[in-house]
């Protein structure tokens, strides 16, 4: 069976603290047709969710139809300080 390019979508995750499972709380409605591309729309949906109650908010791009474990609080690097914003993207898996 031959398969068609691999399409990614960006998920935002709510994260809190400690080893708690973070949260998929919205999937962006475009699809993207590279890791790339999807790396590139981070920024943008991660402040749209600005105001989520989480101490993290983070973007994962991952490739459609994928399986992922949980993303435990804890395994999320947290940014340097550069505003007021406390945001992390995260690259998707290969």
């Amino acid at each position: 069976m031959i398969e068609g390019p691999a399409t990614f979508l960006l998920a935002i995750l709510g994260c809190g603290e400690g080893e708690s499972a973070c949260q998929q709380v919205q999937v962006a409605p475009v699809r993207y047709e590279s890791q790339a591309a999807c790396l590139a729309a981070t920024e943008e949906q991660l402040v749209r969710h600005s105001d989520l109650a989480f101490p993290v908010v983070v973007a994962e791009c991952r490739r459609a139809n994928e399986v992922r474990v949980p993303l435990q609080a804890n395994a999320v690097r947290l940014p340097q300080p550069r505003g007021s914003l406390p945001i992390r993207t995260a690259s998707a898996s290969r």
